[in-house]
């Protein structure tokens, strides 16, 4: 493995406990029995919500980039 697979290994490690420390929106059991649902509509996210949110959006950029170095390096 080559140092750029390294790299690219921490970021997924870093972006997955990004994913996992974000607050779930609903409960997905909700959406799917029929049940009213508030998981679609516009929620605006403030304060460390959005700073997890942008983070997270960040980290996914550069997991891309780095996965695209890595395959075509």
């Amino acid at each position: 493995m080559t140092a750029l697979h390294w790299i690219l290994f921490a970021i997924s490690a870093i972006l997955i406990g990004l994913v996992m420390l974000q607050e779930s929106k609903n409960d997905v059991k909700n959406t799917f029995s029929g049940e009213k649902s508030d998981l679609f509509k516009n929620q605006k996210q403030r304060g460390p919500e959005l700073f997890m949110a942008r983070l997270t959006l960040g980290f996914a950029l550069i997991f891309g980039l780095f996965a695209i170095l890595a395959t075509v390096l």
